[in-house]
């Protein structure tokens, strides 16, 4: 059984359909890549999976359940964390709160002082600006934030949407190499991202998006052989 399955989706703003029936899945432990030009669809596929935007029609299954009308902040607790594109972080709160924000559907103080410490080892950078205001941080830095203050909701799935916007290409490498630790640690990951070349690199499967619909997936690293992904995502 996948463990994140998704059927016959459909999501609309107003009349415009954005998704058009598309049909994937994610198995545990895996690293799937979502690729595809802007306005393809892919942060609203993201958006709709973690319950911040309705499907009009078809189903998401998370471990067996039906999630598709269940509200996001009920998703975080079932296991499941997304990191928004643009980072998204509380600007005026220090680095620290920002993390425990993260951990919000959690209970047990000492296993969430342990994610935090794990979270540091992870991110260095964050343990040394821990009291610093998140608006103060760089891009790269505000996007480790993001992403450790999603581990921090011990999610069994993260969910990570353009992670290596605008970043400077030694922080894109950086991001690359914690997203393969993270899936190296036992979290499955569901990948949009921009950077077609970088994404398959490290991805077991893809599904390639185009307007609304999947039209190509397969084996990361035969997507990455193929001559029409490489004339329109790996710029080849």
């Amino acid at each position: 059984m996948a463990m994140l399955e998704i059927k016959d989706l459909e999501v609309y703003y107003g009349i415009i359909q954005a998704i058009k029936g598309i049909s994937f899945e994610v198995k545990e432990g895996e690293v799937i890549a979502l690729i595809g030009a802007n306005g393809a669809g892919k942060t609203t596929t993201l958006q709709t999976i973690t319950g911040m935007l309705p499907a009009k029609a078809g189903n998401i299954l998370f471990e067996g359940q039906d999630i598709t009308k269940i509200p996001g902040h009920k998703i975080v607790s079932m296991g499941m964390a997304h990191v928004p594109e643009g980072r998204r972080v509380f600007a005026q709160l220090s680095v620290y709160e920002n993390l425990k924000l993260g951990a919000y559907t959690r209970k047990d103080k000492e296993e969430i002082a342990e994610s935090l410490q794990r979270v540091y080892q992870s991110f260095p950078r964050l343990e040394e600006r821990k009291k610093q205001a998140a608006g103060t941080l760089s891009g790269g830095e505000q996007q480790m934030l993001a992403m450790g203050r999603a581990l921090m909701s011990k999610p069994r799935i993260i969910l990570m949407d353009e992670p290596s916007m605008g970043l400077s290409p030694i922080f894109v490498e950086e991001i690359f190499n914690i997203i393969k630790e993270i899936s190296a640690s036992g979290t499955t990951v569901l990948l949009v991202e921009q950077n077609a070349k970088k994404a398959l690199s490290i991805a077991d499967r893809a599904y390639v998006l185009e307007t609304g619909n999947i039209v190509l997936s397969g084996d990361a690293k035969e997507l990455m052989n193929n001559e029409s992904i490489k004339k329109a995502y790996l710029g080849e």
